[in-house]
């Protein structure tokens, strides 16, 4: 394996680090105080509209469109820049690289037809609508995702819908147009994979309503949100439905592949802007007559920080070339050690910058306190750490059991 960046990509990273240092550091908290003081904290603020006409002009845009379908760049090439865009939690979307959009997009890429890419690709590859992933429900716990019983029931050239819906990341946004809903169409279906389908339904449509916005750990997640939706005999066409009847839940997993990777990316950039900040308060104050960086257990932190760091950026980029190499299916013992790996890691680094920060560490001065909580998310978000870990355990028992039990 090479992870050595070509030189197509060394010149993105530079340029990507040159934009966010000349326009994503220096507006970071103007930007949140705006969206904090806003009367229309779910629109998007006309700073990010000025970052995103700029990033398309620097040819920094949809950085992330898979190479088997029209990019530039395959996973490998992708994951430093996704780590650089990262540092700052709101900046992929100046470039058209946030989530939920990346995932959305992927999937209709490579499940939609000729005429949903039309109408919703198309104006989610050029930034002009928002969309959102309903499939996480209230009511079961959806990290089984045969769980999931919001009802899809066809009545001629029609889908019925009904159920509730929750943290459907970015659905609160004003731009927000299009939902992809998953929800059981076949609950009688023997095959427990084979009862789910993945319908495309406008949020303008009747019967969509915004029952509440949920927070995390204190936070609205302006502009995006993660609402409460009620789906209320919702109907929208039969041709709405992707890929096929049935097929809901082979599309989730071939999605949320490359959005757990992406995810682990991001948290990457976060960590290693923690520890960079580590280092520098360590320099900047002084306790007990010497500077933080001279005492023990400061640079034990630093140190453990940076290791944990460097592990999981190189597991990341094994998980990548993998992708790259062999497909998702493949690699997907990869993928999973990732999703279990990155977030606990940034967590840990996050938590240690924070304490060497002291009190000044848990408030909006920094971004420490925020990164934790997306950080937190993530271990939640397209499967929690068990359903992993069961995943991962159970396919390498079966690698490695004795040859007389195979």
């Amino acid at each position: 394996m090479q992870f050595e960046s070509t030189d197509k990509v060394k010149s993105l990273i530079s340029r990507l680090e040159a934009f966010m240092a000349e326009h994503v550091y220096p507006v970071e908290h103007a930007y949140a105080e705006e969206l904090a003081q806003s009367a229309t904290p779910w629109s998007t603020p006309a700073r990010m509209e000025e970052l995103k006409t700029k990033a398309r002009a620097a040819g920094l845009w949809n950085l992330f469109r898979p190479h088997d379908h029209g990019g530039e760049l395959s996973n490998l090439e992708y994951a430093p820049l996704a780590e650089v865009m990262g540092r700052v939690i709101w900046a992929p979307e100046a470039f058209n690289c946030n989530a939920p959009d990346t995932g959305n997009m992927e999937t209709l890429l490579k499940y939609g037809n000729d005429a949903q890419k039309r109408e919703w690709l198309e104006p989610l590859l050029a930034g002009e609508i928002r969309s959102g992933f309903a499939m996480t429900e209230p009511d079961v716990a959806s990290a089984d995702a045969t769980n999931i019983a919001c009802s899809m029931r066809r009545e001629g050239n029609e889908w019925v819908i009904n159920g509730r819906k929750w943290f459907t990341t970015g659905a609160m946004r004003e731009s927000c147009r299009i939902l992809i809903v998953m929800g059981k169409s076949d609950p009688d279906n023997a095959d427990r994979h084979r009862q789910q389908s993945m319908i495309l339904v406008p949020k303008d449509t009747p019967g969509v309503r915004i029952v509440r916005s949920v927070t995390t750990m204190g936070y609205a997640e302006f502009p995006f949100g993660e609402p409460e939706i009620a789906f209320e005999d919702v109907r929208v066409p039969y041709e709405n439905v992707l890929l096929g009847e049935g097929r809901g839940f082979e599309i989730a997993q071939g999605r949320l592949g490359p959005g757990r990777i992406h995810h682990c990316m991001r948290l990457i950039g976060l960590a290693q802007r923690a520890l960079e900040r580590m280092c520098q308060r360590a320099e900047e104050r002084t306790t007990f007559g010497r500077r933080l960086s001279q005492h023990q257990s400061v640079r034990e932190d630093i140190a453990r920080s940076y290791c944990d760091i460097e592990q999981a950026r190189l597991l990341t980029l094994m998980a990548a070339d993998r992708m790259d190499q062999h497909g998702n299916k493949v690699a997907r013992d990869l993928i999973a050690a990732i999703k279990i790996v990155a977030p606990s890691m940034a967590l840990g680094v996050l938590d240690r910058c924070m304490q060497i920060h002291g009190a000044a560490g848990l408030t909006g001065d920094f971004f420490m306190a925020e990164a934790y909580n997306y950080a937190r998310q993530i271990r939640l978000a397209d499967g929690p750490d068990q359903v992993h870990m069961m995943q991962l355990g159970r396919d390498l028992v079966r690698r490695y059991q004795a040859p007389e039990l195979q």
